[in-house]
């Protein structure tokens, strides 16, 4: 019931904000805060289950109700270390987000609280749902909310960037709907049984051609949202333009939300034919690496620098999912979590940035590092951990996905490594322009973090510290459901 818990608090709390909103906007942030409390609660509840040592099953929590019995539909919840490791992932984003829009989100509140919230509870659904059709379901409960979010409360281009955001995601999503049909009816061709059950219709055979297209339709829809080459070019819009609790989420969980369906429903589902496309999906992966962190270069817009910087450490996550062996995969969870606390930290900076200088252009910042020593450390710090500097949580989750593609594909590891070398380039740049130098006139009066501001970043460091020294903290929860995907993704 703790699963429930936290999907209804942060719904129920969204509705909430919304009803308040209109009368008192402080009010709908408190509302908002405190749903997150009460998930935590349940959340916290859940992740002690986790640790009773008489536990055997790799499945902390499963729920199943029927729902729509005549199609084989069922509201079908379950929780194992993986799932249980991202959403704690989302909590934490989500009080980072919500601080960050604490003063910058100043008109229509109610309703961004309840779009904030219904984000997230989306995002908790994704990582849960192991029935295929309330995955869809809870898959657009995320994606429509932070449409909403992009377009009503982003920049000055917001209604272009959150147009191609639903235009790539929607069009992806009904991919995925038409790929998921598909193995249903392969499934029940074979079996006699219509069922959307993950843990039926991981079953299924899915070798030969038909199982290469619906591999296909699954792999492109998660592609998009992870995202990585061709299909990136809708999230440096979506980045620049969103607002800081947008870019956030959107960085911090939502893209990774492309990686769990890789890990979760490709190579369980597709065995034959994820193992026959691996090379493919590396390369793309590669490609994404260089290619993303040479485009972050000619960058003069932060946030856009900081998107094109997601994509190439996603093609990390990409890489270590296609080796497809125990050590890519455990180094490809931290480099989920790693990369979602750096770069919300990073977003962040961007955000409080913005709101001093009312500018995002590099080349118009300077000299900032005298008169904002508190944000100029904090942003050196989330720089090099995006490098993947030793002793942050990024540099074991690279360092692991090399050594396991290394054992796959040396090519592959050897060329993605270049993109450990060219990371120190672009965070320079970001530090050097911004930070260093002389002061650009107009901008010397800009005010240093506040209590509210250094507990958001705190929180942000707090992570990246302890999982650099203490990664045993995600490996030790995350090694049976690992090694269980690795079962079923060998056909076994």
């Amino acid at each position: 019931m703790q699963l429930l818990g936290i999907i209804i608090s942060l719904l129920g709390g969204g509705v909430l904000a919304l009803m308040v909103g209109r009368q008192s906007p402080v009010a709908s942030r408190w509302l908002s805060l405190a749903s997150l409390v009460v998930a935590s609660v349940f959340y916290t509840s859940l992740w002690l289950d986790s640790t009773n040592p008489l536990s055997t099953s790799i499945w902390l929590l499963h729920m199943d109700w029927p729902w729509i019995e005549r199609f084989g539909i069922h509201l079908l919840l379950a929780t194992d270390g993986l799932s249980l490791v991202l959403i704690g992932l989302t909590l934490v984003l989500g009080y980072v987000a919500l601080l960050s829009a604490w003063h910058e989100i100043n008109h229509r509140c109610g309703l961004f609280y309840l779009n904030f919230l219904f984000t997230l509870a989306g995002v908790v659904g994704v990582f849960s749902a192991l029935d295929l059709f309330l995955f869809f379901v809870f898959w657009e409960v995320m994606l429509v909310p932070m449409f909403l979010i992009i377009a009503i409360w982003g920049h000055e281009g917001r209604r272009y960037a959150a147009t191609k955001f639903f235009i790539y995601t929607q069009a992806s999503s009904l991919l995925m709907l038409a790929a998921m049909v598909g193995l249903v009816l392969l499934n029940q061709q074979q079996t006699g049984v219509l069922s959307f059950s993950w843990f039926t219709l991981n079953q299924t055979d899915t070798s030969g051609t038909i199982g290469m297209w619906l591999m296909l339709g699954f792999y492109v829809a998660f592609l998009v949202k992870l995202p990585g080459l061709p299909v990136h070019n809708w999230l440096p819009d979506a980045h620049t333009q969103a607002p800081t609790p947008g870019s956030i989420l959107l960085a911090g969980i939502l893209l990774k939300t492309g990686a769990y369906g890789l890990l979760r429903f490709v190579w369980p589902l597709f065995p034959d034919a994820a193992s026959a496309f691996a090379p493919i999906a590396m390369g793309l992966g590669v490609l994404s690496v260089l290619y993303a962190a040479k485009l972050a270069f000619a960058q003069n817009d932060l946030k856009r620098l900081i998107a094109y910087t997601s994509i190439s450490h996603m093609g990390f996550v990409s890489l270590g999912i296609f080796a497809w062996n125990h050590l890519s995969l455990q180094g490809t969870v931290m480099q989920m979590v790693g990369h979602g606390l750096s770069s919300a930290g990073l977003f962040a900076i961007a955000g409080l940035l913005q709101q001093r200088l009312h500018t995002r252009a590099l080349d118009e910042m300077g000299g900032l590092w005298s008169q904002m020593p508190k944000l100029a450390a904090l942003s050196m710090l989330f720089a090099v951990a995006a490098l993947g500097l030793p002793g942050l949580a990024n540099f074991v989750g690279e360092f692991m996905i090399l050594l396991g593609v290394f054992q796959v594909e040396p090519w592959a590891a050897s060329l993605a490594a270049l993109g450990m070398i060219l990371a120190p380039v672009y965070a320079l740049i970001i530090m050097q322009k911004g930070f260093f130098g002389a002061a650009v006139d107009g901008k010397t009066d800009a005010l240093d973090l506040n209590a509210r501001e250094m507990l958001m970043l705190g929180l942000l460091v707090a992570g990246l510290v302890l999982l650099g020294f203490w990664p045993n903290l995600i490996f030790t929860v995350t090694a049976a459901p690992v090694d269980y995907l690795m079962q079923l993704g060998k056909g076994g």
